[in-house]
């Protein structure tokens, strides 16, 4: 150990010892010995190391046996190896390298060429390429640039990756020489405007690659001349003249002389073939020149960044490609993108921004949502108005969703959070309240506070974006007034609470607008996990603070219902949990207060969804509560309903009657009404007085035939007896009664307006319901059989003649009645569909009702015709049905009517409109006959 240390310990100074004989060696043993020692390092070196060299020796081994088309299209992790080989022979043999790489250029653009090294070097450019087009015209090119072969497919990555690696590798070289790079540049401008879509292809890609190239390699040199000039600065400070200060001047003359020259080639490129492939009939050069371009312009602003270089991005925008529109939206993007280029951009700006504006509406949804992107980036800067944005917010309730979500993040930047940048930088919008960007929320929201839809798309639009939306507990205090910041309006209220609703539904999964698609939404196990987070987020939230919005918003219509919703996205069970059962009960207690107090129908359906949930998602004692909360609530209303009947007939006032018949209804949809002597109550009533409104009479309709339906349910549940089956058929014929006194009544009626047409429609849809309901198949040969009913020929026309009447109202007045409650269940198109339904389900004889309901095919709009043609198709399905017959019989009652019309001398317009329909349904016949005899 010691003799180690010793051995290790650094010599005392002093005169070094003599030399010994032993200590010289000869030529010959030296070389042994370094043999010896590079065996030894050889052996003692790293495994890696190793065989880092050995590969590299192996690369440049076969990089010698292969030529460069062949490294290019199937080895190209040896181009590196081959382009140092190239740059180390071009000092030797110039020429040589030159053949070799025009060579690989002319076969890389797949011409099978004999041209020899001579040839190449005598000849002038343009003659080789006549040759090159010649022999594409005479079918001897492969083209290796659109190939689908495996073996190809990094032909294009590895064709820029040999040209980008040749400038840089020339760099301290023959890239300067003005010989090689000349002699490219010429042959691939020359190329590039050739006939041969494949050579313009790849001398595209080669000389767009080259520019990019010579951009890196001139801002190399640009950092070079700058470090020089501040070295030359310096040195000057110290001493004017002297070799130092000559030698970086003579470095900086070359520096610029070179940063010069690539730029010369860069122009020349430009002008030779960027701006004749910038409107190449290919879309696909079309792109890459102004990928490029976008990119040369962000990479190299001192040369690019000019107005006759951007023109062509601005231009380009109304490419017929949609691709090539998109492809420039994205090069102005990065462009943009970058401050320092925005004091540049102001002419071109000015003269592109209206089509950039219009670009958001673009038919091609890819490029919409890259020109909304586009749009918010000007805005950030300041370079538009908001009077130029007012076509863009009607995008918020656009269609496609994408477009929609671009609309919403512009709107959130711009008008809510008012991101943009000044001169002193961006704003700091995180630090501002929620208050504030919920008030800003409330601006936008008064524009489409009239329809509650529009209102949920631009919710849906903005909710990813704005936080604000998800913070519960500042939108309970806003709507209870305890924030003093931000003084709520009535339509500000209202909005806010259609807000909170709307955001509450999008935090735990709902939608909020209707969908594209039908698909059932799936998530994963983390996100099913945020889900129920945000769900006890609300809950938390609302848990002590929901009895006091019901309580304040009770007399509030508008309002009211949305409130009531949130019941339905909490999470019932913290109630027990946090010991909260207080609040609960009062919560309950609210809604059915707010079920007495109102008769709308969406206030009314909310609030029996709500206590239905509560009786299904509640536990123990608040399971007990909601439970008796609807049996008190069923047994006030039949009372109620009962009271009303007495008033009437006693002579009084029928709305008590009919607001508590209209809670009855939706009541009676949700699950059946226990009653005593209800339904003869209403019979009664509806018998003896027949001058009561039509509104009445119409729920006094619907209210029975649910009476019947939930009746036949519960038969149909238990083995019946005698008792309840009698009880049934009584109930079926009294209401049996009642609607064929309509059928007879209404279609001479004088009396028009809104209540006759709900009445009518309520008949003929009641009247389909109840013939299905109680079709005679269905119950033959069982212990129901007595229920079985076959409508009489007289009696189906009756209904059809009723059904007809509703057909031939207005479009204007459909429109009208528009906002109506109920008007998706009683318009035409619920009527045909009532009508196409005792078809289908073969409840009445198809000889009458087929050709009646076909004849009407065209008359009445297009979602009326797509009722019918759903029908037509089905039936064509059915074998024992002859459509020719049925469609032949359509087009004589369509005739019979227009020569009634004609006959009765009618308006001349009526007639042609008549006569047009007949035609219509005649050319309809004839395809769909001809379509199934091609079958």
């Amino acid at each position: 150990m010691a003799e180690t240390l010793a051995s290790m310990r650094r010599p005392k100074r002093g005169r070094p010892p003599r030399p010994r004989e032993s200590d010289f060696v000869t030529g010959e043993e030296l070389e042994d010995e370094e043999e010896e020692g590079y065996a030894e390092a050889e052996r003692l070196a790293p495994q890696r190391t190793k065989r880092k060299r050995e590969a590299s020796a192996a690369a440049a081994a076969a990089a010698e046996d292969l030529t460069l088309i062949d490294i290019v299209k199937h080895n190209g992790r040896l181009i590196s190896h081959a382009v140092k080989r190239l740059v180390e022979d071009y000092e030797s043999d110039p020429k040589s390298v030159i053949f070799q790489i025009l060579t690989m250029l002319f076969e890389a653009c797949g011409a099978r060429h004999d041209i020899a090294a001579k040839d190449l070097d005598m000849a002038d450019v343009d003659d080789i390429v006549f040759k090159l087009v010649d022999l594409s015209k005479n079918g001897l090119v492969e083209d290796n640039y659109n190939s689908k072969r495996k073996d190809l497919k990094n032909f294009k990555e590895n064709l820029v990756s040999f040209w980008d690696t040749l400038v840089l590798e020339c760099q301290n070289g023959p890239l300067f020489d003005d010989i090689l790079l000349q002699k490219i540049k010429d042959y691939v401008i020359a190329l590039s405007c050739t006939p041969p879509r494949v050579y313009r292809q790849v001398a595209s890609l080669i000389g767009l690659q080259l520019v990019t190239s010579f951009i890196s390699v001139a801002k190399t040199l640009s950092a070079q001349r700058e470090t020089t000039q501040r070295q030359l600065n310096a040195e000057k400070k110290k001493q004017s003249d002297g070799p130092a200060v000559e030698s970086l001047n003579k470095r900086l003359s070359v520096t610029h002389e070179n940063i010069t020259y690539l730029e010369e080639l860069m122009r020349k490129i430009f002008s030779g073939l960027f701006m004749h492939r910038y409107r190449d009939v290919d879309p696909d050069i079309r792109m890459s020149c102004i990928k490029s371009l976008g990119i040369w312009v962000v990479s190299y602003p001192s040369l690019f960044l000019q107005d006759i270089y951007l023109k062509y991005l601005g231009w380009t925008l109304n490419d017929k490609n949609a691709g090539v529109r998109r492809t420039s939206i994205l090069a102005l993007q990065s462009l943009y993108d970058v401050d320092a280029n925005i004091p540049s951009l102001g002419l071109f700006t000015e003269r592109f921004y209206s089509r950039m504006i219009q670009l958001a509406d673009d038919i091609d949804i890819s490029v919409a949502v890259s020109a909304i992107g586009l749009i918010k980036q000007l805005l950030r800067h300041q370079l538009l108005s908001d009077d130029d944005l007012g076509p863009l917010y009607d995008l918020l309730i656009d269609e496609p969703p994408m477009i929609r979500r671009a609309i919403g993040e512009l709107v959130y930047d711009h008008l809510i959070a008012q991101n943009i940048k000044t001169s002193s930088g961006a704003r700091d919008v995180d630090n501002e309240s929620s208050e504030v960007h919920i008030g800003r929320m409330l601006q936008i929201l008064r524009e489409f506070s009239d329809d509650p839809v529009l209102s949920s798309y631009v919710i849906d639009d903005i909710w990813d974006d704005m936080k604000a939306m998800k913070d519960w507990k500042c939108i309970i205090s806003m709507l209870l007034d305890e924030t003093p910041l931000y003084e709520l309006t009535d339509m500000d209220g209202t909005n806010l609470v259609r807000m909170l609703q709307a955001s509450a539904r999008k935090a735990v999964g709902e939608k909020i607008v209707p969908a594209t698609d039908n698909r059932k939404l799936s998530y994963t196990k983390s996100q099913k996990e945020i889900l129920e987070n945000s769900k006890s987020e609300i809950t938390n939230a609302l848990m002590k603070r929901y009895p006091q919005l019901l309580r304040k918003y009770i007399p509030d219509r508008a309002k009211i219902s949305p409130l009531i919703d949130m019941m339905m996205l909490l999470k019932l069970e913290m109630y027990s949990l946090k010991r909260q059962e207080q609040n609960f009960k009062a919560a309950i207690d609210c809604i059915v207060d707010a079920f007495f107090k109102h008769g709308d129908k969406d206030t009314l359906r909310s609030c029996i969804k709500a206590i239905a949930f509560c009786c299904n998602k509640c536990q123990a004692d608040l399971l007990d509560y909601a439970e008796n909360k609807l049996k008190n609530l069923e047994d006030e209303l039949v009372l109620k309903v009962k009271t009303a009947i007495k008033e009437v007939e006693a002579g009084d006032d029928e709305y008590s009657l009919l607001v508590n018949l209209k809670r009855l209804h939706e009541l009676q949809l949700s699950k059946p009404v226990k009653n005593d002597g209800l339904f003869e109550d209403m019979y009664r009533i509806l018998s003896h007085l027949r001058e009561m409104d039509n509104e009445v009479k119409s729920f006094l309709l619907i209210n029975m035939y649910l009476e019947v339906a939930w009746s036949l349910h519960a038969i149909g549940a238990e083995n019946p007896s005698e008792t309840s089956i009698d009880g049934l058929l009584s109930k079926q014929s009294s209401l049996f009664e009642q609607l064929y006194y309509f059928l007879v009544v209404l279609p001479t009626c004088q009396k028009e307006g809104r209540s006759t047409t709900v009445l009518s429609c309520r008949v003929c849809i009641i009247t389909a319901e109840m013939w299905c309901l109680f079709k005679k198949s269905k119950y033959s040969s069982t212990r129901l059989e007595s229920l079985g009913y076959l409508p009489q020929l007289d009696v189906v026309q009756k209904f059809w003649k009723l059904c007809e009447q509703q057909l031939n109202i207005s479009d204007e007045t459909e429109d009208e009645d528009a906002n109506e409650e109920y008007i998706e269940d009683t318009n035409r198109d619920a009527v045909m569909i009532a009508a196409a339904k005792l078809l289908l389900a073969d409840t009445v004889s198809k000889d009458y009702l087929g050709p009646e309901i076909v004849s009407h095919y065209v008359s009445h709009g297009a979602s009326t015709t797509e009722i019918i043609k759903h029908l037509i198709t089905v039936l064509k399905k059915n074998e024992n049905i002859d459509i020719a017959a049925l469609f032949f019989e359509a087009l004589r009652r369509a005739y019979e009517r227009y020569m009634a019309h004609v006959h009765d001398g009618e308006n001349q317009n009526l007639i042609g409109k008549c006569y047009s329909e007949c035609q219509d349904l005649a050319n309809s016949a004839c395809w769909k006959l001809c379509w199934r005899c091609s079958e």
